[in-house]
């Protein structure tokens, strides 16, 4: 298997017209054999890529004291007490805060009041922020979010995930793709027999099928 995902990476990378950016690889997973409108068939899982994300993660971060002044040389986006009553009344500029960043951490004394006035709007996102106790240390917590992504199905059937950007080498990028096959394997009710097809491809490109599923 991870000759075959390492074959479809660097099609993928090859495939891809030179942009003026770096481009993510991304793979989507075609689920079959499951009746996604049962709630324990669908997939919602954060999952840490064993080399990174490849590329910036953009957190946001509910806080005060001391978390908001380390969050701060962290380069987080810091949200106090006011601006979340901000956040709260313009709904509008709540949920481009929300879709603009890829996590959300809280002090949990500020979890209770993020819920209220913003979980409406964050929770649909998959953005519920995650708790941090004011004693516990920032950088740990840091360190995972960067390596980690969303798997989420929602209803559906198939799963799109960021698994690393076009300037990692392709044996990262093969060995990250690896471990969400093997995720899936160990998740799904049959295994492999409940996946019916992967792709992968970069951000513009087109995207190449993965061999092996029918």
């Amino acid at each position: 298997m991870k000759d075959t995902v390492l074959r479809a990476v660097k099609e993928a990378k090859e495939n891809s017209k030179p942009r003026n950016f770096t481009q993510s690889i991304e793979i989507s997973i075609n689920l079959q054999g499951l009746d996604m409108k049962k709630t324990q068939n669908r997939i919602k899982e954060d999952f840490m890529l064993p080399n990174g994300r490849g590329r910036d993660v953009k957190i946001g971060i509910f806080a005060s004291g001391d978390i908001a002044l380390k969050a701060k040389k962290e380069n987080l986006t810091v949200f106090d007490q006011g601006d979340i009553d901000k956040l709260a009344k313009d709904k509008k500029f709540a949920k481009k805060v929300a879709n603009s960043h890829d996590f959300f951490i809280a002090q949990t004394d500020f979890m209770a009041t993020v819920g209220k006035a913003l979980g409406p709007i964050f929770a649909p996102r998959g953005k519920t922020p995650i708790p941090l106790p004011p004693t516990a240390p920032l950088e740990p917590m840091l360190n995972k979010l960067k390596k980690t992504v969303k798997l989420n199905s929602y209803n559906q059937s198939v799963i799109h995930t960021l698994v690393g950007s076009e300037k990692m080498e392709d044996e990262k990028i093969a060995e990250n793709i690896s471990e969400i096959i093997k995720f899936f394997e160990n998740k799904l009710e049959r295994g492999y027999d409940n996946i019916k097809s992967i792709y992968v491809k970069t951000s513009m490109g087109p995207a190449v099928k993965l061999e092996g599923f029918k």
